[in-house]
């Protein structure tokens, strides 16, 4: 970082600083001689730098700057693995320092809240723990390298249906239990440079004038001091947006939104003070800006792009040991995807890869192989002669390997998907193969999970290589054949319909809204709370070796936490990753909970026989929800068991530990209910008591019952018809009872 930040940049002449908060074309800010400031580059990530060529006034999403594609997050998410994510982070940033760029936008963090949507390859989970974590990682990798990160999209944006105007309806305990953590741990653990808001809006405001979310959460809560800048277009009212705490709308409309600004502090309807808050904040990513380095080194890149894609990919299915190839088997390869890979989702993320692998030539290398396109990406051609051509391969192979998946026009930003299927074409072809292969294996490439339903039962093995980057093709050769041991696990579940995933019924909303209804049950969740069966669980995946864990021990810490200890043994006969997962169950507290919930996590290598000790602390957030009454976290009292699990649905050993937690005395009115009343802790018994005093011999033994039948009823009410029972001056003494208990 080399740039000089002005020691007061709001000294500017306000129209000059109105436009340093819009920028000049679609991917940069304005310089501002004046005061020493540069222009600031923004460009596309979060897998790679999209720098584009030519006319910065358009969006450009075909020509842009030679860069290593990494694995998209869809594959980091299945990682499990936070080194993974750092390290593209720090790559990624080494690459824009030698492009130029200041700033790239990411990594995403939204959840996957339906498999449908079609921009899920660029976030990492379903889960806001797992995502947390990895955008954290991201985070810190890539501004580690000097390149500021912009984690995306604030917030609830989890469609791309009416993306621009849908009003994502959410109460409030699914917010912060689900929508809002991830972005909440990049925040407080990684201080990102800059947020980028959502397009849609949240509970009907627009997500770049939400004040609620722009400053009450991210500034005044979680501590951001970083700029926040608007999706591309995203501003629907410049002043109201400013206002709420967005700072750099993004790209430039041409001057227009700046005059809005400057009419509105001269009329006195926005207080320059607000301008000048934004503009310190958007002058600060001066910082970032500095000289181009004199490149980086594209091999040694591509050749980290091929090794994290290994910890990514995920073994579903790998029955009688049909995985890995053994040396001198006569393969037979099928699929066009073997030798023209999807590695990567279409949109602004799309990167000019500099060099892409694909499967069949590494796999040729190693194995004999025969190879039949089997169908055509864009369903041309004679589909019943490619088949056949397949089929007959097959018939002399030891093992069949089938590439199926989803072709980029299949999902990518700006629509969502309709069905989860794979093409018929595709279909057809893995049935008429396993039908007549000896053995038949399938690799499957989307930019989120497919139906395995049709076929999954013909076949031997399945590896779900999701997008792995462009060093994808030679990672999933090294999977196939033993070279790489597979350790991804789901950060997302494979359902067998999609009419069980949580989010169907509402998804993707009507007349401009769609309603978050399934609540906190989304993904696992809800699978697991109604035990409802799927194809494959949140954080299922196989291994070529097998790991055990033992000797678990849980101590709780005060009253809201606790720490973790077990043994994990690779018990196998191969070197092997293996993922620790914590989940946390209880039903105690007034409000329902997931049957489980992960609450921490560790990626660990072993070599075989090998053993290691992990530790984890789980802090009250841990065992805490979020209570819509006090508005805040809560942690209950009472029984919270730690379970070890190898996914959502396999728990292999658990501990019960009884938290104290947080002893919550209700604020009392006149509108609480009569129930709460007579249950209060301090009121209650005072009432009671005084309520009986003054009722008829026998009134004590109907009182449950009368509790039962008017126990909804608020006080006020109550007291307005048995008024003689409670007078008014005892309930303003109780009520103020309540409060000094609090």
């Amino acid at each position: 970082m080399t740039a000089t930040i002005p020691s007061d940049p709001t000294a500017l002449p306000l129209e000059q600083k109105a436009a340093l908060l819009s920028g000049q074309d679609f991917w940069s800010t304005p310089p501002v001689e004046a005061a020493g400031l540069p222009s600031v580059v923004l460009t596309d990530g979060p897998h790679g730098v999209r720098r584009q060529v030519g006319d910065l006034d358009q969006i450009g999403l075909i020509e842009s700057v030679p860069a290593t594609c990494f694995p998209p997050a869809v594959a980091v998410g299945s990682s499990w693995d936070p080194e993974t994510a750092e390290r593209i982070g720090a790559a990624i940033g080494v690459e824009a320092r030698a492009i130029g760029v200041p700033v790239v936008l990411g990594p995403g963090v939204n959840i996957k809240r339906s498999p449908l949507c079609g921009r899920n390859f660029e976030y990492y989970s379903e889960d806001p723990l797992l995502a947390g974590v990895l955008g954290a990682a991201h985070v810190r990798g890539q501004q580690g390298a000097g390149v500021g990160a912009s984690v995306k999209h604030f917030a609830a944006n989890n469609q791309e249906t009416q993306r621009m105007q849908v009003s994502a309806d959410v109460d409030e305990r699914t917010l912060r239990e689900i929508y809002l953590p991830a972005f909440e741990r990049v925040v407080t653990e990684a201080q990102p440079a800059t947020v980028m808001c959502a397009y849609n809006k949240v509970n009907g405001v627009y997500a770049s004038q939400h004040h609620w979310l722009l400053t009450e959460v991210l500034r005044e809560e979680w501590g951001f001091t970083g700029a926040v800048v608007s999706d591309w277009g995203a501003v629907d009212d410049r002043v109201a947006a400013l206002e709420a705490g967005l700072d750099l709308q993004m790209p430039g409309d041409h001057g227009a939104g700046n005059a809005l600004v400057v009419e509105a502090v001269r009329s006195g309807r926005l207080d320059e003070a607000v301008v000048d808050r934004s503009v310190r904040r958007v002058a600060a990513l001066a910082g970032y800006v500095g000289e181009p380095t004199d490149g980086f080194d594209a091999d040694a890149h591509h050749a980290l792009a091929r090794e994290l894609a290994t910890g990514c990919a995920v073994l579903l299915k790998n029955d009688g040991g049909a995985l890995p190839l053994a040396a001198g088997q006569r393969v037979a390869v099928v699929g066009e995807f073997a030798r023209t890979p999807r590695f990567q989702g279409g949109g602004s993320s799309h990167v000019n890869a500099t060099r892409v692998d694909d499967a069949l030539t590494a796999l040729q290398v190693t194995h004999s192989v025969d190879f039949a396109p089997g169908f055509t990406l864009d369903g041309s051609g004679d589909a019943a002669a490619l088949r056949d051509e397949a089929v007959g391969l097959a018939r002399d192979a030891d093992v069949t390997v089938v590439f199926a998946g989803l072709a980029e026009g299949d999902e990518s930003e700006g629509f969502d998907r309709t069905h989860l299927d794979l093409p018929v074409a595709q279909v057809e072809l893995i049935r008429a193969v396993a039908a007549v292969s000896a053995r038949t294996v399938v690799v499957l490439s989307s930019g989120s999970v497919v139906s395995l339903e049709g076929w999954h039962d013909d076949v031997d093995a399945v590896l779900a290589g999701f997008l792995l980057g462009q060093g994808g093709g030679s990672a999933l050769a090294d999977l196939l054949t033993g070279a790489a041991d597979p350790s991804g696990r789901l950060a997302e579940t494979i359902p067998l319909r999609l009419a069980d995933t949580p989010s169907f019924l509402d998804f993707p909303g009507e007349q401009g809204h769609v309603r978050y209804a399934e609540g906190v049950m989304v993904g696992y969740r809800q699978f697991v709370t109604v035990d409802r069966p799927v194809r494959y669980p949140f954080g299922h995946g196989l291994s070529y070796t097998t790991f055990t864990t033992s000797d678990l021990e849980v101590r709780t810490v005060g009253d809201d936490a606790a720490t973790v200890t077990l043994t994990v043994t690779n018990t196998g006969a191969r070197a092997g990753r293996h993922v620790v997962q914590v989940y946390v169950a209880t039903t105690a507290g007034p409000v329902r909970r997931p049957a489980r919930e992960l609450r921490a996590f560790t990626k660990v290598s072993l070599a075989a026989g090998e053993s290691t000790t992990v530790a984890f602390e789980l802090d009250r957030r841990a065992f805490a929800y979020w209570d819509v009454r006090e508005h805040a976290w809560v942690v209950a009292p009472g029984e919270h068991a730690v379970q070890i699990g190898r996914s959502a649905t396999d728990v292999v050993d658990e501990r019960t530990i009884d938290l104290t937690g947080d002893v919550v005395v209700r604020e009392l009115t006149l509108q609480s209910s009569v129930a709460e009343w007579f249950e209060h802790p301090v009121a209650g018994p005072q009432l009671l008591e005084g309520f009986l005093a003054t009722m008829p011999e026998g009134a004590g033994e109907m009182h449950a019952g009368m509790l039962q039948m008017i126990g909804s009823m608020p006080m006020r009410r109550f007291a307005a018809d048995f008024g003689g029972a409670i007078p008014a001056e005892e309930l303003e003494r109780l009520m103020a009872a309540a409060r000094v208990a609090r």
